[in-house]
């Protein structure tokens, strides 16, 4: 049989029994309180932790609970902040900043450095100028010219005015052409210096120009250009090759050394020498000399034609047709300006007026006129028609009617000589 139970034990197993069941609401509101704050008081729960927060928290080593205290005891490091959702409230600045040059923009950077890279860089071949101290030019002549000498070079004041002037007329002369150019030489009245005019522009365009010059005789009237230039007893000496012998082979004439037969040269200055024979002398025509002129114009790019005395012979629309401009010779005479004046009105007439406004008039002053003529008043006379007026001294190297020699000539006549050629070129470009 079961033991008998005592009263007092069986009434307080009873009340053990009740009380559970009375506070089993207050223990269910507390573990509901400690799970949602993540509290691990009096319960054996493990609170849930965040993986940046324990790498933040400091190591507990797995002993005593007194060591496990004295560790929790010790400051923990400090983390760094966690960036915070609130605006940071920046320090306000100072009222007086320093000054600080702003950095242009990076588009105005780029184009400033494209354009930088772009800039051609100077070197030696390209520009050899910026390397090198412009030199002055050197003194010819003069006070200047022999400074320079005694002091080799050491002292040198650059050339003076006149020479200035006459460095320019050189550039003027020599400059480079495109194409060929014909000059014709031209008057109505005979021994006032025409030819020889012909032949010192012919002699000065050798001289300073690249390339030489051509002059053909187109008189009518067995002209002696060839003779000025070579000397009587030269051009005799040479086979007597006219321009009637090379129209009668043009045909087969195809390079220079072929047309160099029947050509005559003094120095750099080549010639075709007029025909002689009087019987055949006037019977060049217009389309004869145009056949010579389209053939000297594949070799030279300056030529010059003596036309001989008057503007009606056969030869002469040819000559004017083919022409770029014109010399008209004068002298100081009155009869000789006058028929310079009627020359240019006459072209003029004759449907070549641009000819005659670009025309360049030389008065030769062959014969030392009488101090009765008025000079100044003759120039007057004709410059008005004419695109330039050039006086030619007196010079008895042009006045004896033999060889013009550019050495023998006075400085006065080469100068003049020059100013034609440069008046001459002039006009082609």
């Amino acid at each position: 049989m079961p033991e008998p139970v005592d009263n007092k034990t069986a009434s307080a197993a009873a009340e053990a029994e009740a009380e559970p069941a009375a506070e089993q609401p207050e223990l269910r509101r507390r573990r509901d309180r400690r799970s949602g704050d993540d509290s691990d008081t009096r319960t054996g729960t493990m609170p849930i932790i965040a993986a940046n927060e324990a790498e933040s928290r400091p190591p507990i080593p797995s002993s005593s609970w007194a060591e496990a205290a004295a560790a929790a005891d010790t400051p923990a490091t400090a983390s760094p902040a966690k960036p915070s959702k609130d605006p940071v409230q920046m320090p306000a600045a100072p009222e007086t900043a320093p000054a600080v040059p702003a950095k242009p923009a990076r588009a105005a950077r780029s184009a400033s450095r494209a354009a930088a890279q772009a800039a051609p860089v100077p070197d030696f071949i390209s520009s050899p100028g910026s390397f090198v101290r412009e030199q002055k030019p050197r003194p010819v002549g003069g006070f200047r010219g022999a400074l320079y000498a005694m002091t080799g070079g050491g002292i040198n004041f650059g050339p003076g005015a006149r020479q200035r002037e006459e460095d320019e007329l050189a550039r003027r002369i020599s400059r480079q052409l495109q194409g060929s150019y014909n000059t014709a030489v031209l008057s109505l009245k005979g021994g006032i210096g025409k030819t020889s005019t012909t032949v010192g522009v012919g002699l000065t365009l050798a001289e300073y120009r690249g390339d030489p010059p051509c002059a053909i005789d187109a008189n009518p009237d067995s002209g002696d250009l060839v003779e000025r230039a070579l000397g009587e007893g030269i051009y005799q000496q040479q086979s007597p090759r006219t321009i009637t012998d090379l129209l009668k082979n043009i045909d087969s004439v195809d390079t220079l050394t072929d047309l160099a037969r029947y050509m005559h040269h003094a120095g750099r200055f080549h010639l075709i020498a007029g025909e002689q024979d009087p019987e055949v002398s006037d019977s060049l025509t217009a389309e004869e000399y145009l056949r010579i002129r389209r053939l000297i114009s594949g070799y030279y790019s300056v030529a010059l034609t003596d036309c001989g005395t008057g503007v009606t012979h056969n030869a002469m629309s040819g000559i004017l047709q083919s022409a770029d401009n014109l010399i008209i010779a004068a002298g100081y005479a009155v009869s000789g300006a006058k028929r310079a004046r009627s020359t240019l009105h006459w072209l003029a007439d004759h449907g070549y007026e641009e000819l005659a406004r670009n025309a360049i008039v030389v008065i030769t002053d062959k014969d030392e006129v009488s101090s009765r003529v008025d000079k100044d008043a003759i120039e007057d006379h004709l410059s008005g028609i004419c695109r330039q007026l050039i006086a030619v001294p007196h010079d008895r190297g042009v006045a004896d009617g033999d060889l013009v020699t550019l050495d023998v000539l006075r400085p006065e006549t080469r100068r003049a000589y020059k100013e034609i050629a440069a008046a001459i070129v002039d006009g082609y470009v």
